[in-house]
């Protein structure tokens, strides 16, 4: 419940009001607030309002429009609270953030969206842009997830596959990636093909094993209900009732992009994922991910769904280093453009080459 009362103007701040909640169960204050009054200090640092609590009510004091949004904050915290969702600073700081970029979605609605419940846990999108992206695996026979690092572009789709699995609405998963060289050549790797392909293939692994019980998985690949295997091994298939995950997609060339599109069969679902600012393609050679947004953008029943800096969920760090990136890449374009070649090229983000190998 929420009260609203002018509360005078200063001349400092201008105009300020008064608004106070009532939190309707005195239990969930602590939740609310946090151990040691840890979320409260979140919103305090977020706003410029006086936030004083008693009981249970919550007195904010300050400019109309942001007391207003404090507010609605508190609401979609409280219903968190009802659905049984654990509050945390990140799931507060996420919740405002989609608040200010004034959606039609509500926070409570994007955080208690469950994609998958496994092994004691649920996973769930945590950005709104996550919610659209998983929204659209729902509706749409291909779906493109591009954007940077951390983002869940994989890991989400790995949930909706594994979903989709248990319910059976298909018949196996199969997760593909290509074995592309950064930095490094397989020949010098140790071992069988199988081995040193591995490496490339374990990110998909410690997904799987997220989601699926790790002594299960052995006998789910024997029998072919998951399988696990490099791009190259899609060619001359036809993949009929299955949900098809093809990660680092940046590093497929057009010819590799064109090929595993078309081994789409019957009751089948393709999620594509990458980040075309990672390019490790040898020899400046094109991208398959960046070349098939301009030829596959507006067909029906295929849908690009873009993830950037503020849907990253590891460390807050990793959302900076995202952005400084970009800021540099925007000034050495400007900078190539003027023709200025002081700048140091980053050449994996051009798709130029990283190879270090033996000379």
């Amino acid at each position: 419940m929420v009260e609203s009362t002018h509360a005078g103007a200063r001349k400092e701040s201008g105009p300020r009001s008064q608004i106070k909640i009532v939190v309707p169960d005195d239990h969930s204050m602590v939740s609310l607030l946090g151990s040691r009054d840890e979320l409260l200090h979140v919103i305090e640092q977020a706003f410029h309002s006086d936030i004083h609590v008693r009981g249970n009510e919550i007195t904010v004091t300050g400019p109309e429009n942001e007391i207003e949004l404090v507010a609605r904050l508190y609401t979609e915290l409280i219903d968190l609270l009802n659905s049984g969702t654990q509050l945390t600073p990140d799931a507060v700081e996420r919740s405002l953030s989609m608040l200010r970029n004034d959606t039609d979605e509500r926070p409570a609605d994007v955080l208690t969206l469950d994609v998958l419940s496994s092994r004691g846990r649920t996973i769930r999108p945590k950005t709104l842009n996550q919610k659209k992206y998983v929204d659209a695996i729902d509706k749409h026979t291909v779906v493109f997830g591009i954007g940077p690092a951390g983002t869940g572009k994989t890991y989400l789709a790995m949930a909706k596959a594994v979903k989709a699995l248990q319910d059976k609405k298909v018949n196996r998963i199969i997760l593909t990636r290509p074995a592309v060289e950064a930095g490094e050549r397989l020949g010098f790797l140790p071992g069988t093909l199988y081995e040193k392909i591995d490496p490339y293939l374990r990110p998909l692994y410690d997904a799987l094993h997220d989601m699926v019980d790790p002594d299960s998985i052995p006998r789910l690949m024997a029998a072919g209900t998951i399988e696990v295997a490099p791009l190259a091994y899609m060619r001359g298939r036809t993949l009929n009732d299955s949900f098809i995950i093809l990660d680092e997609a940046q590093n497929t060339s057009p010819e590799q992009m064109k090929m595993f599109l078309t081994r789409l069969g019957f009751g089948s679902k393709v999620v594509v994922t990458g980040d075309v600012t990672q390019v490790d393609l040898p020899g400046g050679q094109l991208s398959g991910l960046r070349v098939v947004q301009d030829i596959l953008e507006g067909i029906g029943d295929i849908h690009f769904c873009r993830l950037n800096s503020k849907d990253v969920v590891r460390h807050k760090l990793v959302t900076d280093i995202v952005d400084a990136y970009s800021r540099f890449d925007a000034r050495e374009a400007e900078a190539a453009a003027q023709g200025d070649k002081r700048v140091p090229a980053i050449k994996g983000g051009r798709g130029a080459s990283r190879n270090r190998g033996a000379r």
